[in-house]
């Protein structure tokens, strides 16, 4: 750990199976049961799973009819957004109750910066056991924490002790945690990439570390630098209580796959119209529209244009998205259309930074 940055004290707050929980929470029939959020239809994806249902191996993002099969008891409940925004508003009340640095992820985790609080208190530790506490005795959820001295590590530990629990990677601790995690474990490090980590005989931290900067580059592109330097704990990103959107997007699943481009223009026309909408509802505009395409056989494809002006009209989006969509040959019939609007006008242009030196920890703080 790097004694010439600033150690923080960083908690990263992630609720327990968010959307399944309120759902149980709401209907105590579904108390102790497997529960999907989502549709159980041939199209349904779930949207979250009760931990009831994890045990079957049902998983966000997967088919409804895949769940089922995994879980022929599984309950499939409608998602309600508006009653899962209100829960999270009062959520990150709460937050801002012991800081003003909170840096909203989703509706269901944050991060905090918690190194100087409203509560005056030293002890990271204790303040994300007492947000855990008040969540639970004012909302009814229960919440898992993790804490540490950075961004990246912070959320690597939340998951450890869940559901309901928290763990704290103190200062000291930070290198022998990094190098005896699994790489399966670090945030940022995805399936595919997994594996090809283990073909590469990079299986824990330890094995990371052990690669240089330019072997990481070589075999990870961009993402090296970012594995090379997490790995000795140096991450600096701060908690940014104002994100800045990088993109708007909306996009719509079939109930039948599309095989003609003359019925997706209609579900295009609809499509922009909602990214247009959003667009002045956050009064931004942008400059690059990327065209999704999901085909029947689930494998997924985009085709952007760049614009030399900012656009927000549905129009001149629908425009791009047509041109898009006849770009070139679809592959197969289509169960999924997106668009997205990115390089917009809220975006500012990174800081260079020299990369900092791994040295010894500074050991006097209070976790």
């Amino acid at each position: 750990m790097p004694n010439d940055l600033p150690i923080r004290k960083i908690i990263h707050v992630d609720m327990d199976a968010f959307y399944a929980s309120v759902e149980q929470m709401d209907n105590p029939e579904l108390k102790g049961k497997p529960i999907a959020v989502g549709g159980s239809s041939k199209r349904g994806v779930v949207s979250a799973a009760s931990y009831e249902a994890r045990k079957f191996g049902v998983r966000s993002a997967m088919s409804g009819v895949k769940a089922r099969r995994l879980c022929p008891e599984l309950f499939f409940v409608r998602p309600r957004f508006d009653r899962y925004h209100d829960i999270s508003k009062k959520i990150r009340k709460i937050f801002y109750d012991y800081t003003d640095l909170v840096e909203p992820l989703s509706l269901d985790e944050a991060y905090l910066d918690v190194t100087k609080n409203k509560k005056g208190n030293p002890s990271a530790t204790l303040i994300a056991k007492e947000i855990r506490e008040r969540i639970f005795k004012d909302v009814g959820l229960t919440a898992s924490a993790g804490i540490s001295i950075n961004k990246f590590i912070a959320k690597v530990a939340s998951d450890y002790n869940k559901p309901n629990g928290q763990k704290t990677v103190n200062p000291e601790e930070v290198l022998q945690f990094l190098e005896e995690l699994d790489i399966r474990k670090f945030y940022g490090v995805g399936k595919v990439t997994a594996e090809r980590m283990y073909q590469k005989g990079i299986f824990t931290g330890k094995d990371l570390k052990s690669k240089s900067l330019e072997y990481l580059d070589e075999h990870f592109g961009k993402s090296g630098r970012y594995y090379y330097y997490v790995v000795r704990g140096i991450h600096t990103s701060d908690v940014k209580p104002n994100r800045t959107r990088k993109s708007l997007a909306a996009e719509r699943t079939f109930s039948e796959n599309l095989s003609s481009e003359v019925f997706m223009l209609e579900k295009l026309d609809h499509i922009a119209e909602e990214v247009s909408r959003r667009l002045h509802k956050s009064t931004v505009a942008g400059k690059t529209v990327t065209l999704k395409i999901k085909y029947s056989d689930f494998t997924l494809q985009t085709r952007s244009k760049t614009l030399p002006y900012f656009i927000s009209d549905k129009s001149i989006i629908l425009e791009t998205a047509k041109d898009l969509l006849y770009q070139e040959k679809l592959q197969n019939s289509v169960r999924l259309l997106g668009i997205s609007l990115s390089n917009l006008n809220t975006e500012k242009k990174p800081k260079q930074t020299e990369p900092q030196k791994e040295v010894s920890v500074q050991l006097q703080f209070e976790f």
